[in-house]
């Protein structure tokens, strides 16, 4: 079991303590607390400290509650800091203009606050006395630019008049609220931060080992965003590149920090709703890459962190890895734009219909066949890349229904990972299908729209209409009940009730449409489908080429549905056949 240290203190019982050395690590956020939640920190202070702006009515015996700092002891000692990193350096920025402002001070009360915030901001000799060359408080963070005006704002207690960094303007806006408490209380000056030092209250957790402390932070910290995986590599790609240099012997540091930036940039602009955060997705579709030149094909996954984490971090310290990592979000930005210089109609029309997929394997597995597979100028040869995108839609939506549930396909998903890496084309032979076996499960099968491959067949099957064109990624599609669920209900026109849930009843379909046409008659909705009837000023036909298709039938009953559903089934058992993979 992780052991904690958890022990409440005042502020200054924490910083003065002759052990504290705290580090904000490389891998966190750069500090960004602005002039609203520093005014906020103020109020909340100066309430506690002069209840109803009188200095006589305070309790000394109470306390003010200002949070949580998770950290852990690194192996130099150093406490690294996990949470609380904001309030930290907010904190030693209101001592330090607190300190600066006592300099020209001589009353006893003023020059004993003095010396107990000094040995707050200062550590101190055998003596006591503080040495202003070692701070209290260091930090790296890697993508942190303005980290040493905070550095030497703490050693000097003054700001180049140039410097316009968060910490510059939060530390002016602290001086100019002491400077105003100042000429409102004179008297009482030395009582604020006394109260600030001796009542204000931190609680310090100390972890013993980052993994332990992370997790304290997730699970205390329900505003916050807690630091990811990526943040943790970032600092490890920080220091590889700290490492090397340029042409001209300078360290390849800053234009490491500047390509992170533009990384975490795109990879938000592509990953929009991803499972953690747009990075860490970025990091996990690369990790199914460098699992499969392992030769991996364990079924088990580690979590993320902890693969990367193998080997010292082997994977962060190439020089390759940056690149590969901004080449596979860029490929997923063309296919989430649907971009017609990278791709074919043809392509993008295969990919359309992945998108719609039952799960995200399909995703992990193309990141791999795109890495391994990409030319010089970073495009797939298309024809390959065709028939490699028909063979896993094909069995990934055959194997959603005969083996439902997606660790189930990671078995051969990951086989056919590592068969890409060694130059093979995915073939999944040992996991044909059985043609009878399949088409019996896919017959008996009740395809709901709750259901992920409901919709994905009916996508799938909505392209294999000739004169369908490619369709905008953009929009909304829905699944529309050709024969109307509530006219079933009312009228029982279904002998057999089960059937108004086939996937002969239904059609993928403009959300905007399918609203309107949910409830009508099917020769009114035929009206619809083709922007005859339509209420409202949206009046283009459907862009699915079978809804107009349905639009030049004259019914469509009981008979139809199961027609279609047979029609359905036979042409994708038909697409298994031509994918070769009955067996």
């Amino acid at each position: 079991m992780s052991k904690l240290n958890v022990d409440q203190k005042t502020i200054l019982a924490l910083l003065s303590d002759k052990k504290a050395d705290f580090l904000i690590p490389d891998y966190q956020r750069p500090y960004a607390w602005g002039e609203e939640q520093c005014q906020l920190l103020w109020d909340d202070i100066f309430a506690f400290s002069f209840p109803n702006n009188d200095c006589d009515a305070f309790d000394n015996n109470e306390e003010y509650f200002l949070g949580s700092i998770v950290a852990y002891k690194n192996e130099d000692g150093k406490s690294e800091i996990i949470d609380g990193q904001q309030r930290l350096t907010t904190l030693m920025l209101i001592l330090r203009a607190f300190y600066e402002k006592f300099a020209n001070m001589q009353d006893k009360n003023s020059i004993a606050t003095r010396e107990y915030i000094e040995k707050c901001i200062w550590k101190t000799d055998i003596f006591g006395n503080a040495d202003k060359e070692k701070l209290k408080i260091d930090s790296e963070v890697a993508t942190d630019a303005d980290k040493d005006e905070f550095i030497e704002l703490l050693r000097t207690g003054s700001a180049k008049s140039g410097n316009k960094s968060r910490y510059v303007k939060n530390y002016r806006f602290f001086q100019k609220k002491i400077d105003e408490f100042l000429q409102d209380y004179p008297s009482y000056f030395a009582y604020l931060p006394a109260r600030i030092l001796n009542n204000c209250i931190l609680l310090p957790i100390e972890a013993e080992s980052q993994d332990t402390a992370l997790r304290i932070f997730s699970t205390l910290n329900d505003r916050g965003l807690p630091l990811s995986d990526a943040d943790i590599f970032k600092a490890q790609l920080y220091k590889y590149y700290g490492g090397l240099v340029n042409e001209k012997g300078e360290s390849r540091k800053d234009a490491f920090i500047a390509e992170w930036k533009e990384l975490e940039a795109l990879a938000s602009e592509v990953f929009t709703n991803p499972p953690s955060t747009p990075m860490d997705e970025l990091f996990t579709r690369y990790m199914y890459y460098l699992r499969a030149k392992e030769g991996n094909k364990s079924t088990t996954t580690d979590a993320l962190r902890k693969f990367y984490e193998r080997n010292k971090y082997q994977y962060l310290h190439c020089e390759t890895t940056l690149d590969d990592l901004k080449a596979l979000a860029l490929f997923w930005k063309d296919v989430a734009q649907q971009d017609t210089e990278r791709f074919s109609d043809d392509i993008l029309k295969k990919l359309f219909i992945l998108n719609y997929a039952p799960n995200g394997m399909w995703q992990h597995i193309t990141s791999v066949y795109f890495l391994f597979n990409r030319l010089e100028d970073e495009l797939l040869e298309p024809v390959r890349f065709g028939q490699f995108l028909d063979r896993i839609t094909a069995f990934i939506y055959a194997y959603a229904v005969t083996n439902p549930g997606v660790n189930a396909l990671r078995t051969p998903v990951y086989d056919e990972m590592v068969n890409i890496v060694n130059g093979g084309d995915v073939r999944f032979d040992k996991h044909r299908f059985t043609e009878a076996h399949a088409r019996a499960m896919f017959d008996n099968y009740t395809f709901t729209n709750q259901r992920n491959i409901t919709r994905s067949i009916l996508t799938w099957y909505a392209h294999t209409h000739p004169e369908q064109k490619l369709l905008d990624a953009g929009q909304v599609y829905q699944l529309e009940h050709i024969y109307p669920r509530k006219r079933q209900e009312m009228e029982k026109g279904l002998a057999n009730a089960e059937n108004i849930e086939a996937l002969g009843n239904k059609i993928l379909l403009e959300s905007s449409i399918n609203i309107r046409a949910s409830d009508y008659r099917f020769e009114d909705k035929k009206k619809i489908y083709t922007g005859k009837l339509r209420r409202g000023s949206y009046l283009e036909p459907s862009k699915i080429a079978q809804a107009l298709s349905l639009s030049e039938l004259a019914k469509f009953d009981e008979d139809d549905i199961v027609q279609r559903s047979k029609d359905i089934l036979d042409r994708f058992f038909q697409y298994l056949k031509e994918e070769e993979l009955l067996a």
